[in-house]
């Protein structure tokens, strides 16, 4: 590995980049139409959480776009390691990176034309996690707003594309904030169900059974699957199903999945407490112990570490 540098550092279509030397054309489709694909994972401790499970992630998206990336899994695995190895000393020890793959179509080289691009454009780069901004989440729970904006339903784009396009859940977001500043908004789908957030699912628990949406109507995370494979390690029955406001309002427990919280209680929706009101609730618990087991880290520990900080 080359010599460190004081700033962190970007894989660049083929180059290893300071970050403020990344620039990307304002003809590249990515910027244009947000016509590009992405994942990202966290790491623990310094380390990666199921790299490979994103980049898969990140391959399937490419495919289903149409996009030739020009390199192979394997070697975005190197590049991602070698851009996270380049970067660690930036942080301290008990902060972590958000990691991340970004692919575009390329830069147009015919006006009018959009199947007329180049070489497409490929980043790999790290951003510090922000612990100390959302380490109130862990003691008092994430408050969920439902917006008036809907999902974007899988007849005209499939969710499973984790897209560069954000616009639909911007807008929610937005909308989310305006009416409780610090709350995390979850869309319905255009039937009224429960979808998903901005990087973020849900789950409900009810009678001890965990309940999720459909993985056709979002974006399946890895968290949330990870989640799913602790619940059934320790014996939590997992549903995948249609679930609506009532279902949300009358749940025993609610939880959010994200890279980079990991899985997080929910204290209210819509300003309706869950449950008590006092989150994580029992089944919470258990999935978060059995998560930090799988992960050897204890998340919840480096959260809230810094109310203090």
């Amino acid at each position: 590995m080359a010599e460190l540098s004081n700033e962190r550092v970007a894989y660049f279509n083929g180059e290893i980049l300071p970050e403020s030397r990344v620039a990307i054309s304002f003809r590249d489709t990515g910027f244009l139409y947000g016509d590009g694909v992405f994942d990202t994972t966290r790491t623990f401790g310094h380390k990666p959480f199921r790299l490979d499970d994103h980049v898969k992630r990140l391959f399937r998206s490419l495919k289903a776009t149409g996009i030739d990336p020009g390199l192979t899994p394997e070697r975005a695995i190197e590049i991602t390691e070698d851009v996270l190895a380049r970067n660690l000393h930036l942080i301290g020890d008990d902060d972590d990176y958000w990691v991340t793959q970004r692919v575009t179509r390329g830069v147009k080289t015919i006006e009018g034309d959009l199947t007329a691009v180049g070489d497409p454009t490929v980043i790999v780069e790290c951003t510090p996690l922000p612990i100390a901004a959302r380490a109130s989440l862990f003691r008092d729970g994430i408050d969920v707003v439902v917006p008036s904006v809907r999902r974007v339903p899988p007849e005209s784009l499939s969710p499973r594309i984790k897209t560069q396009n954000y616009l639909n859940l911007v807008m929610a977001d937005r909308e989310a904030k305006a009416r409780t500043p610090d709350s995390w908004a979850i869309l319905l789908d255009t039937n009224g169900n429960l979808c998903e957030g901005m990087g973020s699912n849900i789950f409900l628990v009810r009678d001890g059974r965990l309940m999720t949406p459909k993985a056709r109507h979002v974006l399946p995370g890895v968290s949330r699957q990870t989640v799913i494979d602790v619940a059934e390690t320790i014996g939590v029955p997992v549903e995948e199903a249609d679930l609506d406001l009532y279902d949300a309002y009358t749940a025993d427990e609610i939880l959010l999945t994200s890279t980079s919280l990991c899985l997080c209680g929910v204290r209210a929706i819509n300003g309706q407490a869950v449950g008590d009101g006092v989150p994580p609730g029992p089944v919470t618990k258990r999935l978060t112990e059995a998560y930090k087991d799988l992960a050897g880290f204890d998340f919840v520990a480096q959260y809230l570490n810094r109310l203090n900080g």
